[in-house]
């Protein structure tokens, strides 16, 4: 039997291995035993233990990182997961998205020779001033294989000098949870819970450092969400970060006076999902809530310069919005029935898992 570890830190990281023990049992039974090892990134009930009772996930193993630095936070991290992967000897460690998790489950593997899969590799935004997109480069930089959602993953990885036979297309891991819970997502009572009519709602997200650390950043998205919620009802799963923000900068008064805004704390996934399902349009600055809203074809307004996921632009529902007056622009083309319909990238049927399981298979029983 081999032995695989997957590190996970954050509620994205979640919502795209959920999938993947039933995976392992169902194609191989008794030939890998799946285990999850929780870095603790997200570590509250809202942002985590929800997610692994909504997907039934085996327990995972929890980190103790007491550091709130990020610097010290991953290297706490690096080195309790290399005490884990050292007493446990894991035939192969997979590490997934973009996070500090990502970055430290990914240093920890290849500093002490471990088997690395990298799940959601070669997304690139060229910016450097995300935090993600160094985590990202450097977690390529020492992957042995590479799960890839999209074609420009692909192109990136072998810019970058990648193996082409190291590089497997896999499509996308969210959507085949997405599908998985399709019938509990519909049970949902979200919709009359905030009194909301379908497809006459926008529901908006923020949460990235860029948008709601410094005071400028954070009043001009006031500004943004006072321009949404003068359309119809805004819906807002707040941030624990974005709402501590707006009280430290004293715009939380500002916020919460708006008639048209239901600001709620961060939903459960079967919630979240129908209440992206049911949206008239959606505004966030979301990496995966970009490519959630491209598989359902709903208007994605990106409140940022640019994304790692091109494909829901040149395929998708997505749009990158830099000021108000492109706001403002979008949101009459949806109003208009102008806006662009969108189309579903390839492999984003419900299945990546699948193959995924079927590389690992090939990886380590067959080579």
């Amino acid at each position: 039997m081999k032995n695989i570890t997957c590190v996970v830190g954050t509620r994205p990281n979640f919502i795209k291995i959920s999938q993947f023990q039933l995976e392992f049992e169902k194609q191989f039974p008794g030939k890998f035993n799946f285990s999850l090892v929780h870095t603790g990134q997200h570590f509250d009930d809202e942002m985590s233990n929800i997610f692994f009772k909504q997907f039934n996930l085996p327990q995972p193993h929890q980190l103790n990182i007491q550091a709130k630095n990020p610097a010290q936070q991953i290297g706490e991290t690096i080195a309790q997961l290399a005490q884990h992967f050292n007493t446990h000897k894991p035939d192969a460690v997979i590490v997934v998205g973009d996070v500090n998790s990502t970055l430290a489950g990914a240093l920890a593997a290849h500093k002490n020779g471990y088997f690395l899969y990298h799940l959601e590799a070669g997304l690139r935004s060229f910016d450097r001033s995300m935090p993600e997109e160094i985590n990202r480069e450097i977690t390529d930089k020492v992957s042995d294989r590479f799960f890839v959602t999209e074609s420009s993953g692909i192109d990136h990885l072998l810019e970058e000098q990648t193996d082409n036979a190291h590089i497997y297309f896999v499509g996308n891991t969210m959507i085949d949870t997405l599908i998985a819970f399709e019938p509990m997502i519909e049970k949902s009572s979200v919709l009359e819970q905030y009194n909301l009519t379908p497809h006459e709602y926008a529901l908006i997200t923020f949460h990235r450092p860029s948008n709601v650390d410094s005071y400028k950043k954070l009043h001009e998205l006031t500004e943004i969400i006072e321009t949404i919620t003068r359309h119809q009802k805004t819906l807002f799963p707040i941030h624990p970060r974005t709402k501590n923000n707006l009280l430290k900068h004293h715009l939380w008064e500002k916020i919460t006076a708006l008639e048209n805004l239901i600001i709620t704390s961060p939903l459960s996934y079967f919630d979240f999902q129908k209440s992206i399902k049911y949206a008239k349009y959606i505004v966030t600055d979301s990496g995966g809530i970009q490519e959630e809203t491209t598989f359902r074809k709903i208007p994605c307004l990106t409140f940022r310069q640019n994304t790692e996921r091109p494909v829901t632009i040149t395929m998708g529902t997505n749009t990158l919005i830099p000021n108000q007056m492109a706001l403002e622009e979008n949101i009459e083309k949806i109003y208009l029935n102008q806006y662009k319909k969108g189309e579903i990238p390839p492999l984003w049927d419900g299945k990546a898992t699948q193959r995924i399981v079927k590389h690992i298979y090939n990886d380590l029983y067959e080579k």
